[in-house]
């Protein structure tokens, strides 16, 4: 089999982490491919949920590899302490390879990410505060430290010093900050050291051997589409590419060895952060839809903005994505409602735009066009098949996916791994 990527298709939050989790088992090597700590995923497996945050979701299925690519930005201390904690539940970590081309975040970084967004007052982002997006601008500036430079204490060194002028400026002489020194900088790192060096790879060798031995690949994207700092809704959006073409050149394999483009969709719209949201409930819809589906980020414990499906942003995660199939979402978080509306549209200073506006302006003044679609009552939560959904929420799920531009592959019903409904084969 060749490589799958798996990309959520809205602003992050769809259900990744089940996702990769239902593949899981049919799949050889899993790769978070982009991002770092700024964003988790949750996975339920019976009475038990796991929150994951720089683990690839291939972690908790046995016998998958579970591999950080080169994409991703790895803060130490919070990789070991997931470790340790999900060791201590009795899964073993044992197989987990890293990229020797990953990045890793510097304490300096995690002070400046969280001192530059106040800074901004108005204008701030949005950002989670660990440094993600200060060491993915130190990876394009050419003064980041890798993996690789943990095993070489003189080139540690060298990289730190390399950095020292310039980053304390800005902590002193512009956020009026404590300064650094080289010393405290590496032996923060180099505390780790032992326990990463097994784990080191050329990640981007052994997953090309694997899809030579005729092994699955699953890629797994952090964030989502709307978060691409390319594609998404700039400036609001991630510092790394999650969309499905950052799924190669953060693993290190070519696009010709991709066969499946997987996007997950929730049956509704959520966000975390600042930016505009066309179908945001700022109401009571959207404070039920908060505490029916527990829209609280995994790893921030944020609150999630809410509202309703938007299938203007479906059909560009589908176009820019080049999406093969959907995995839809938490349906079972819209029983109870007599209509559900569905952004079919936005009117912009008096047009109709049926696909994702050019500027960032005009998507800030997007209003929404809705179609409405009858509710249902029944308690979904049980359902196995298709067929078993009540006729409403069967026409709400056909009316989505002749919406959203690719067929839907499976439909989810409750958190837990087998509250899922598949209607084709990804695998």
């Amino acid at each position: 089999m060749p490589a799958l990527v798996l990309i959520g298709a809205q602003w992050g939050d769809e259900g990744k982490g089940k996702a990769t989790d239902q593949l899981g088992s049919s799949v050889d090597l899993v790769v978070k491919f982009n991002g770092g700590n700024n964003a988790g995923h949750t996975v339920v497996i019976g009475d038990e949920t796991y929150a994951l945050h720089l683990l690839p979701s291939g972690i908790l299925s046995p016998g998958c590899t579970p591999v950080i690519g080169n994409g991703v930005v790895v803060d130490l201390s919070v990789l070991f302490e997931e470790i340790d904690g999900i060791e201590a539940r009795g899964v073993s970590c044992e197989r987990l390879v890293i990229s020797a081309d990953a990045h890793v975040i510097p304490s300096y970084n995690r002070t400046l990410d969280r001192v530059a967004e106040r800074f901004l007052g108005n204008r701030k982002i949005g950002t989670t505060g660990r440094g993600i997006g200060p060491t993915y601008a130190d990876k394009m500036n050419r003064i980041g430290i890798r993996v690789q430079d943990l095993l070489d204490e003189k080139i540690l060194r060298q990289k730190v010093e390399g950095a020292r002028a310039q980053k304390n400026h800005l902590l002193v002489k512009v956020y009026n900050r404590k300064a650094f020194t080289v010393d405290e900088v590496v032996e923060d790192l180099l505390q780790y050291v032992d326990r990463i060096r097994p784990m080191v790879r050329d990640t981007s060798l052994l997953l090309n051997e694997a899809l030579d031995r005729g092994e699955t690949v699953l890629l797994e994207g952090g964030q989502a589409t709307l978060l691409d700092v390319d594609h998404g809704t700039y400036p609001f959006v991630t510092s790394s590419s999650a969309t499905a073409g950052g799924a190669c050149t953060g693993s290190g394999i070519g696009p010709r060895r991709v066969d499946k483009v997987i996007a997950v969709v929730k049956a509704y719209t959520t966000r975390v952060g600042e930016g505009p949201f066309p179908t945001e409930l700022l109401d009571a819809d959207g404070e039920r839809l908060r505490n029916v589906g527990h829209e609280y980020g995994t790893t921030t414990g944020r609150p999630r903005r809410c509202g309703w499906y938007d299938a203007v942003i479906a059909r560009y995660a589908a176009r820019v994505n080049g999406v093969t199939d959907f995995v839809l979402t938490k349906l079972d978080v819209l029983t109870g409602w007599e209509q559900i509306p569905v952004c079919v549209a936005y009117e912009v200073d008096g047009k109709r735009l049926d696909e994702m506006p050019m500027t960032q302006t005009e998507f800030h003044h997007a209003v929404p066009e809705y179609e409405f679609f009858d509710g249902w009552t029944e308690d979904i939560s049980a359902a196995r098949t298709f067929e078993d959904l009540p006729k409403n929420a069967q026409d709400y799920v056909r009316a989505l996916e002749g919406l959203s531009g690719a067929p839907f592959a499976s439909i989810g019903v409750g958190p837990d791994r087998e509250q899922t409904l598949e209607l084709r084969p990804l695998v």
